[in-house]
């Protein structure tokens, strides 16, 4: 369901950044959907409720599938929203942004707690997609990573964790999304391996390959950096900007970074260069996209490659 929009156009989940591939988001902590509307519901029972014609529906417009996203309006009123289990960010005019894993079932349900204690839920249709999947008859590499690698990993994953879980002051979340740099699409997001029935991690972004090292990428919408470091163990170069709202962009195996943490960057801006740092088996740049915990498909964003 495609509604007018009324405005221009905890370790294995930050362990998935590494070596071009993820595992699937994990559930914070944040109250349950049933919690949630077993509180608003008792909230709007004791309260009488706000006017429908005057309080007004959710607005949106986006991609309603796997991995993609939405941009809307609450109704007029909304001093908070969810979508499932997550908190949705409402800017002063009631403007959002949410997203869909790319696991999501066929529905999830958008949530708005008025004023007066009263809700507007509306449930949402999320088309799913045929992933590229592998299935090969090889058992799934067995054991886990040594204790001395942990010990150097263990800073990398909390500091991926802090970027990435920034709520930055910014809008870029608002802009069409531009591609970072053109070439091959070497990778795609979603795509798995199936290990003699055990499904392994899946790619967690998409890959893009010109062909050598030290191309330019630009950042694809506008933002602060969160996380500008050389030398991770897995990851390699890697950078991570907030675009607010919970939506943030990540990208691996750089060759050089270009800009600085606490950087206020400006969407078409120079951010670095791509390489093969970390673990990599190739020049490319590995570019995902996240709304909180929920992993993303770029693609989505931008549309096909130009």
């Amino acid at each position: 369901m495609i509604k007018a929009l009324l405005f221009p156009s905890a370790i294995a989940c930050a362990l998935a950044l590494a070596g071009c591939a993820s595992q699937p988001a994990h559930a914070g902590d944040e109250p349950t959907q049933a919690e949630n509307l077993a509180s608003a519901s008792a909230s709007a029972s004791a309260a009488p409720a706000a006017d429908p014609a005057l309080r007004g529906d959710f607005s949106y417009a986006g991609e309603l599938t796997q991995g993609g996203w939405i941009r809307g309006q609450a109704p007029s009123g909304a001093v908070s929203a969810t979508l499932g289990e997550t908190p949705v960010k409402l800017d002063d005019e009631g403007r959002f942004f949410a997203a869909f894993d790319r696991d999501a079932g066929t529905s999830e349900m958008l949530v708005a707690t008025m004023a007066d204690g009263s809700i507007v839920t509306e449930e949402l249709a999320v088309s799913p997609r045929d992933w590229d999947i592998e299935r090969v008859n090889v058992a799934r590499r067995a054991g886990g990573a040594s204790e001395s690698f942990m010990r150097r990993r263990q800073p990398e994953l909390d500091a991926i964790w802090d970027a990435r879980t920034a709520d930055s002051p910014v809008d870029g979340w608002k802009e069409d999304f531009i591609w970072p740099l053109t070439g091959r699409i070497s990778g795609r997001f979603g795509s798995q391996r199936i290990y003699r029935g055990e499904p392994g991690s899946y790619h967690s972004g998409i890959d893009i390959a010109t062909g050598g090292s030290g191309d330019p990428f630009v950042a694809p919408a506008s933002g602060v950096v969160t996380l500008a470091v050389e030398g991770f163990s897995l990851e390699g170069n890697l950078l991570i900007i907030d675009h607010g709202a919970g939506l943030n962009s990540a990208f691996l195996h750089l060759s050089d970074i270009a800009v600085e943490e606490g950087d206020r960057v400006e969407q078409g801006q120079v951010l670095g260069r791509i390489g093969s740092s970390g673990r990599a088996t190739g020049p490319h740049l590995h570019w995902s996209l996240k709304w909180h915990l929920t992993r993303l498909d770029p693609i989505l964003f931008t549309g096909p490659m130009p």
